[in-house]
């Protein structure tokens, strides 16, 4: 998809909002909901996204939708950094299907990284569901 384009309400991430798909969560309020990424890149991979916005990207966002999401991510990453203890973050945002992006919902990516561990690749790769269950437990604590 190209950055221009209709929003899809029927989304992965449309769905977790509503319910209808399982998400393990990390954290939520009336605007933000933050889960574990269940092809994650690293160990601990949070997806913080819009519950009320139908922006597909940051280019369609509205200011105040990024102002409360940025506010969010930087929690979460100091959560992230707390509870997993990683070497380092990456914080990244991806605008199109050229970019990386494979879902057509704005959201923002916190990925721990790991001296001497590799990233893996964007969107490969499932995870365990109990493990992912242990990260998110040890991010909310650190929250």
């Amino acid at each position: 998809m190209s950055l221009h384009g209709s929003y899809d309400a029927d989304n992965i991430f449309a769905k977790i909002v509503r319910g209808e798909i399982p998400a393990v969560k990390v954290y939520e309020d009336d605007k933000v909901l933050a889960f574990m990424d269940v092809f994650p890149q690293s160990k601990g991979h949070v997806l913080v996204i819009s519950k009320t916005s139908q922006a597909r990207n940051l280019l369609e966002a509205e200011p105040e939708v990024l102002a409360d999401l940025i506010a969010v991510v930087q929690k979460l990453t100091r959560a992230v950094t707390t509870g997993l203890k990683p070497d380092g973050v990456v914080v990244t945002q991806f605008n199109g299907a050229p970019a990386g992006q494979t879902i057509f919902h704005l959201h923002f990516h916190i990925i721990p990284r790991y001296d001497g561990v590799a990233l893996g690749r964007h969107g490969e790769g499932m995870a365990d569901p109990e493990e992912l269950k242990v990260l998110a437990g040890k991010i909310v604590a650190a929250l």
